[in-house]
């Protein structure tokens, strides 16, 4: 897992282009998942997104995903579980203090960040603390509900 979490960091413009259209669609099919009803949804969903997510940033399924804002370096998989930039035990050659055979995943997100389009400025927003009531929650369709529900409040005129 550890190979595929660098190797997506390596390759985070690419993730964030697909990101970037997979969202469009998610978010353009909010009509159906409002009728299909986004709780009965969520356990499939959340089992298909903790499998690729998983596989790809070895996801801990926090429920507020930040990928999109850490360089495709999951935060989660910080042993101390720091939401917003590197603690001060950062080895001089990039790797964790407490898991020292690792890369500092906040060394890692910040090369992946700077790949990214979105990423070289959103790496600089903090990140509220985790709601550890959302873990293991889709962050996808929480995604797909937010917008998909801001969209069509601008749709009839209404602030959301």
């Amino acid at each position: 897992m550890y190979a595929v979490r660098r190797w997506s960091v390596r390759h985070a413009r690419g993730m964030e282009a697909f990101y970037e259209r997979f969202e469009r669609v998610l978010v353009a099919l909010h009509p159906l998942w409002k009728a299909v009803g986004y709780e009965r949804l969520e356990r499939p969903v959340a089992r298909l997104e903790r499998l690729v997510k998983g596989l790809l940033f070895d996801c801990k399924m926090c429920g507020q995903c930040a990928l999109g804002s850490t360089g495709m370096s999951c935060s989660m998989n910080c042993p101390k579980n720091l939401r917003n930039g590197p603690c001060g035990g950062v080895r001089a050659d990039g790797h964790c203090e407490v898991l020292p055979e690792m890369r500092c995943v906040w060394v890692e997100a910040y090369a992946g960040s700077q790949r990214m389009d979105a990423g070289r400025e959103a790496i600089k927003v903090v990140q509220i603390a985790v709601d550890w009531r959302l873990a293991g929650r889709s962050s996808w369709l929480k995604v797909a509900r937010e917008k998909g529900e801001q969209a069509r409040g601008k749709q009839v005129g209404t602030s959301p």
